[in-house]
């Protein structure tokens, strides 16, 4: 073989290696540019929202029968970039300084300074269990840390800071894990008893007390005892999705705490509520579960038929109930009748005898709509029957009679009342109305309301919100509430006015909506359970 041989037999290999080289170069730079990416979307506070829920490794010092447990699953120092991003672009400064100042003040309830003691350091999962003493609750909070070393760290010198200002520090051992605890403060505040616990280096308890410490540390070594060892607890973790903290509650801290009434919270098969907390753009959804421990006696709630479909109206607040006679029946056992029953029958107590008689009577469904001119109810077609509603309201002293007008045939009810003054006389005042439509009766408390049921347009925000909520489970009973009914109802939540305490400002201008539903309740061998569904908007 000649040279001229040689040298074109090794050009093509050259030439290969050459496109190799620089294919390899190519995907490099491709695999690392998406990595780049990839890097910084997941970096993004936007996937704040994103977080697989699961039981922290710090539940296992979380007693099963704790009232309250509350496991925040996400970076709190990226609260305020996440409360940024999704603010309206004139309101983002607003929005990341009112995070920063409701983180803080959360922290500040347990004497740390968020920015000057933890930041630096501390990790995603952080826990705080409240537990039911014989006067105030005892509190445990966990925090993880970011490295081997920022907890104990930090752990020297919130102990130098306070013994500088007078605090008696007490060291010992308890299950072979040093604790140092301690009755005192910073300077300027009022002294507290304190006691903490470094776990692997990387986990520390900090208690309201040693002997409340200890009691975590004891549950710690029993699986049967602390909620990392409940396999029921795992189950109804897992059913609630994603979501950046999750929430228990005992039955008696459903009533102290979440004011939720007796009758349900003194059940005595009421296990207690799993909640989880997820944002979701600038909204607050949150998905629960009512655990039971033994199949539900009363008959299981039929799901929701939907009458969405042909809701027109200018609803301040909306409401879907599967069955309102049923809810209306004091005597129904099931844990809705015995929740949702009361709130309803005192509502309609509220001078709505007309309305409590049609829904007395209603086996559902049930379309219901307050508005400014008045209330307006939506039935199925004879659901009630028309005869029977009118010898109910001839009881109470109303009349029925036809009235012409628009194209349409309307029945009124009226009662006589007395006029007083100049022209003194009998005057007919309409108590309640009735429209035929399609395969629907609509009921309203005035003519102008029952007018508003050709207004499409005025329902779209509260049909947007149930649209909003989505129909993954089977819905019994929903309550969608525009801006006004939710700060008003709000208002009177104590829950509510802890969040804006430690805001520090009233949060009730922010509050554009409130939606509600009740999931159909789901049995198994173990027990029961009923899935409840919140969404809160913000501005």
């Amino acid at each position: 073989m000649d040279k001229d041989e040689v040298i074109r037999d090794r050009r093509p290999m050259k030439a290969r290696s050459f496109l190799t080289a620089v294919g390899a170069a190519l995907l490099s730079l491709v695999l690392l540019a998406m990595g780049l990416v990839w890097t910084m979307d997941r970096r993004s506070p936007l996937h704040l929202a994103e977080q697989p829920l699961q039981l922290p490794r710090s539940a296992r010092f979380v007693p099963r029968d704790a009232a309250v447990s509350l496991h925040w699953l996400a970076d709190p120092s990226r609260l305020p970039a996440y409360a940024q991003a999704v603010a309206p672009a004139s309101e983002r400064r607003a929005a990341r300084d009112g995070a920063r100042a409701w983180r803080n003040g959360a922290f500040a309830l347990a004497g740390l300074e968020f920015d000057a003691e933890l930041a630096p350091w501390i990790g995603s999962e952080i826990s705080l269990t409240l537990l039911e003493g014989a006067s105030d609750p005892g509190w445990v909070l966990a925090l993880t840390s970011r490295d081997n070393d920022g907890a104990r760290r930090f752990l020297q010198r919130f102990w130098q800071t306070r013994s500088l200002a007078g605090t008696d520090l007490q060291i010992s051992s308890y299950r072979g894990i040093g604790v140092i605890s301690g009755r005192g403060a910073l300077i300027g505040r009022d002294p507290q008893p304190l006691a903490t616990a470094l776990i692997d280096d990387d986990l520390l308890l900090l208690a309201s007390g040693r002997g409340v410490l200890e009691q975590s540390l004891d549950v710690s070594q029993l699986k049967d005892q602390h909620q990392l060892g409940d396999q029921r607890l795992q189950q109804n973790v897992a059913d609630l999705g994603d979501g950046v903290a999750l929430l228990t509650a005992s039955p008696a801290a459903m009533r102290r705490w979440l004011q939720l009434p007796a009758m349900l919270t003194d059940r005595s098969d009421l296990a207690g509520l799993v909640a989880s907390l997820r944002p979701d753009g600038a909204t607050l959804a949150a998905d629960a579960v009512l655990a039971f421990r033994d199949k539900l006696a009363p008959e299981p709630w039929q799901p929701l038929k939907d009458l969405s479909d042909t809701a027109g109206g200018r609803a301040l607040w909306l409401a879907q109930l599967q069955n309102p006679s049923r809810l209306m029946d004091s005597d129904d056992q099931h844990p809705v009748a015995q929740w949702l029953g009361p709130l309803l029958r005192s509502h309609l107590l509220q001078d709505q005898a007309a309305a409590a008689t049609v829904v007395e009577l209603d086996e559902g469904p049930l379309l219901w709509q307050h508005q400014s001119d008045g209330w307006l109810l939506t039935t199925s077609r004879e659901q009630p029957q028309q005869a029977v509603v009118d010898a109910q309201l001839q009881e109470q002293g109303l009349s029925r009679s036809e009235l012409d007008g628009d194209g349409e045939t309307l029945a009124v009810w009226t009662r006589l009342v007395r006029q007083r003054g100049r022209s003194a006389g009998l005057e007919a005042q309409l108590a309640v109305a009735q429209a035929h439509a399609g395969s629907v009766d609509w009921w309203g408390e005035t003519l102008t309301a029952l007018k508003h049921r050709q207004d499409t347009r005025g329902v779209q925000p509260r049909l947007r919100q149930w649209q909003a909520m989505g129909h993954d489970g089977r819905p019994s009973h929903a309550l969608l509430l525009g801006a006004e009914p939710s700060q008003n109802l709000l208002a009177g939540w104590q829950p509510w006015a802890f969040v804006q305490a430690l805001a520090g400002q009233s949060l009730k201008g922010q509050v554009q909506g409130l939606s509600l539903v009740v999931d159909v309740d789901q049995q198994d061998e173990v027990g029961t359970t009923l899935p409840l569904h919140a969404r809160l908007d913000l501005g």
